[in-house]
């Protein structure tokens, strides 16, 4: 399996995101004697956009055309469906709930077992899930000192609006689907449907 290992301030910088979007606490420092005032093409718009989104969900190149492809056949518009799609994602959902400083470590904590769907032990962090679905941490796992410090340290987290958290169960609802307007960073995705319409 592919691995990235940019390091993630240098990448927030260059995207132009914060590191608290993706669970880092640190602040990236901008050099005030850097170039800013350079033009960037509509095609370096367009593919920034598209890292950017990848970056964030940790997502890949082929997983995430195939998320693409996926949402142009969805009804609505595209981009606003891949948004959709990777905020579903059972990875995703774990960093939400707030049981893992780092989406990185919320696809560890899903592949390790920790969490079920409904009842059932889901291993996969790709899993999307659907509205009404009940997602909690196995009985064995809500024992370990581990998750109890994690919850402590993202307290203060802002849970999304469409997901029903519940801290003393380690449990969480689908209300219902996310959308655009509920995430919490800037992005373009109409650039990233126009960078694969060519």
């Amino acid at each position: 399996m592919a691995v990235n290992r940019d390091p993630i301030l240098k990448r927030c910088r260059y995207l132009g995101i914060s590191p608290a979007v993706v669970g880092i606490d640190k602040s990236s420092k901008r050099n005030p004697n850097a170039n800013t005032r350079r033009k960037v093409s509509e095609y370096g718009m367009q593919l920034k956009e598209k890292q950017k989104l990848k970056f964030i969900y940790g997502v890949l190149e082929k997983p995430f055309y195939h998320y693409f492809e996926i949402a142009s056949k969805m009804e609505g518009q595209a981009g606003n469906n891949l948004i959709t799609i990777l905020e579903s994602r059972l990875d995703n959902i774990a960093f939400r709930m707030g049981l893992a400083l780092t989406r990185r470590e919320a696809r560890q904590l899903v592949t390790h077992g920790h969490f079920l769907v409904n009842g059932q032990r889901v291993d996969i962090p790709s899993y999307r899930v659907k509205t009404g679905d009940v997602i909690t941490l196995r009985d064995k796992s809500k024992s370990s000192s581990k998750f109890k410090a994690v919850a402590e340290q993202t307290a203060g987290r802002v849970t999304p609006v469409w997901l029903e958290v519940n801290k003393e169960q380690f449990s969480a609802k689908i209300v219902r689907m996310p959308q655009i307007e509920d995430i919490d960073y800037e992005v373009a995705p109409h650039l990233i449907v126009e960078l694969y319409s060519k």
